[in-house]
């Protein structure tokens, strides 16, 4: 007859799951068991519930919710600390997790979108933890990059097989400003473990012309100019688009103000011109998944472009509706003492990443109106070299 099998508090103190001699490790659990029948059964079922809860990873109680939304039990300590919650888009209550598990779940996506603020510390140390544990788990992983244009894929294909310098990477892939603290280390890892990079983005200086004189400027690229977008857009009604006219009628920097018709105008231009970023960013996803089958992608992206699973998201599953996958959507906390995740943020991912708070931009009181015309002045510089064909041609009766 065969030993009957150990009990769930034995397993628990043995290490039995764990590969450790069973024989001598119940005699153990024995003597430990005993120990802890003076301290009540009560006292013992918290112990080995909390044992079992170090031996895994994802084991965290949710958070607890209050009329401020989910509150996370311990301190972000300094402007580079984050934590990551784990929401399930709403279904599941909220719950710390830590980096390791966030990995263990996102590797069965087919592609994750991590959302950042571009300019928080806190988010590009995250981004190339997660990139570091996907690729533990499964190395055929795609870096995709918001930060890279997809006309200059051949200047980041020719840097990660060594035939070209960063400086060639930098000048002519024309790299962000933030490059080296910010998108460097994801870089250096793809170079290093031979992970191809998606230069994802459309052109800047195809969105200008296009916010300038809307899609129908399309018509005046050369056919090498329109390869370089997306060949299909969808420019339609519905939630993002509504979420993208709230976020222009607020934001001076962009133009907001009055609701004039011209301003309306100009308004439905920048959406168009958002709509070629984002179709264009989920087609080069949908390009790359294609180029590399049985690949995953972790594409790196501005948090409006993915958050809610709109933007960018959605335009990818309309190309590819079998594709499972996750968001990451970053929540600067108000409190680096007491973090708290909104409730009404809680849905907006797979998964939240709480960031001590950025800097106030401004005090009360303090003059804006220089620092808003510098932002209006450098957005009216990027002219597009078709403008003045296009309003030639609308002059004409």
């Amino acid at each position: 007859m065969s030993p009957p099998a150990p009990s769930l508090i034995e397993r628990v103190y043995s290490n039995e799951d764990f590969g450790v001699n069973p024989a001598a490790r119940r005699e153990q659990a024995g003597r430990r068991i005993e120990r802890r029948l003076r301290l009540g059964w009560g006292t013992v079922l918290c112990l080995a519930l909390s044992a079992l809860c170090l031996g895994l990873s994802a084991c965290r109680m949710p958070l607890r919710h209050d009329a401020d939304g989910y509150r996370v039990d311990h301190p972000l300590t300094d402007y580079d600390d984050s934590v990551f919650v784990w929401t399930d888009a709403g279904r599941a209550a909220p719950r710390v997790i830590d980096v390791s598990a966030l990995a263990d779940r996102l590797v069965g996506y087919d592609v994750v979108f991590f959302g950042e603020f571009h300019d928080h510390a806190g988010v590009h140390l995250a981004e190339l933890r997660l990139l570091r544990a996907l690729f533990a788990r499964d190395p055929r992983w795609i870096l995709s990059l918001e930060q890279f244009e997809r006309d200059v894929q051949g200047t980041v294909d020719a840097y990660l097989a060594g035939k070209v310098g960063e400086i060639a990477l930098i000048d002519q892939g024309r790299a962000w400003e933030n490059y080296a603290g910010a998108y460097r280390p994801l870089l250096t890892f793809a170079k290093l473990h031979h992970l191809p990079v998606v230069a994802a983005e459309a052109p800047e200086w195809a969105v200008d012309c296009v916010g300038d004189g809307g899609l129908p400027i399309l018509e005046k690229f050369t056919p090498l100019e329109r390869s370089e977008v997306a060949a299909q857009l969808h420019v339609t009604p519905g939630p993002y688009r509504d979420k993208f006219m709230a976020f222009q009628s607020g934001s001076a920097a962009h133009g907001g103000g009055a609701a004039t018709p011209e301003a309306l105008a100009k308004a439905e231009r920048s959406f168009d011109a958002q709509i070629l970023r984002d179709d264009t960013m989920a087609e080069s996803i949908a390009n790359a998944l294609a180029q590399h089958p049985g690949d995953k992608v972790l594409h790196v992206t501005g948090s409006f472009h993915a958050a809610d699973f709109l933007g960018t998201v959605e335009r990818l599953k309309l190309r590819d509706p079998g594709l499972k996958i996750a968001v990451i959507e970053p929540v600067q906390i108000e409190d680096g003492e007491a973090p708290v995740l909104p409730a009404d943020e809680s849905g907006q991912g797979t998964a939240a990443l709480l960031l001590y708070p950025s800097p106030e931009p401004f005090v009360e009181g303090e003059d804006m109106s220089a620092w808003i015309a510098k932002m209006v002045a450098k957005r009216k510089a990027h002219t597009c070299k078709y403008m003045a064909s296009v309003t030639s041609s609308a002059s004409r009766p």
